[in-house]
């Protein structure tokens, strides 16, 4: 089941859904999803865009992750994030560009599926509208992350106990809150849910979990 807003005064009808004429703008677009994400996911949804625009904001979301992610990775990495990882990075950074592609229609497939199990009435095709854009709107986000561990490192010889392990890589999980907070609030808005903290909460857990799982397996040697 799609989800459709009304028509309004400021909406026509062309092509497969309904535009809107207000707040058409790229940067107002995003700055609407920031104040109230399923609402804005709902608009999106009811344009019915193509997979081609869908596939866009994946690739720009990739694309900010990929400059992000070489910030707090290669330009300034603090030390422990310097040691962590592998000596050709430049190789390591497009195969992560590549994998998040894939991943994240993964990812918004089985989550999908969850949702529809839980009652949910939106599509596939609704569920992934809603990640994506989740997964785009919250790509700025992880540029602060990225001039927060630059500003870590600068600080790193004044303040040495930014250098710990656990704190030191706090920036490299600190972009995931807000992809997660708006992929839950765009995923819940594709399947009709009025929350999406119940599903916040989840996604949460899983990556703490996940965190400290990663953490365990390097102090041991495994990775």
């Amino acid at each position: 089941m799609t989800i459709h807003t009304e028509p309004s005064e400021t909406s026509f009808t062309a092509g497969y859904g309904t535009y809107r004429q207000d707040h058409s703008g790229f940067l107002t677009r995003i700055i609407d999803a920031w104040k109230d994400m399923p609402a804005s996911t709902r608009r999106l949804i009811a344009e019915r865009p193509s997979e081609a625009r869908l596939l866009f904001f994946v690739l720009l979301s990739d694309l900010i992750f990929f400059l992000s992610f070489s910030v707090k990775t290669v330009v300034s990495p603090t030390a422990i994030a310097q040691s962590a990882l592998p000596n050709d990075v430049a190789l390591l950074l497009v195969v992560a560009l590549m994998v998040r592609t894939g991943s994240i229609y993964a990812f918004s497939f089985v989550l999908g599926l969850i949702l529809r199990a839980f009652g949910g009435t939106g599509t596939l095709k609704d569920t992934r509208a809603g990640v994506f854009w989740g997964s785009f709107v919250s790509a700025p986000f992880e540029v602060l992350a990225a001039i927060l561990a630059v500003s870590m490192s600068s600080m790193e010889s004044a303040m040495p106990f930014l250098s710990g392990e656990t704190l030191s890589l706090a920036p490299l999980w600190l972009g995931l809150l807000p992809y997660i907070w708006f992929v839950s609030a765009g995923a819940t808005a594709a399947h009709g849910f009025k929350r999406f903290y119940p599903l916040f909460a989840a996604l949460s857990l899983l990556c703490i979990v996940g965190m400290f799982w990663a953490l365990y397996l390097r102090a041991n040697g495994v990775i």
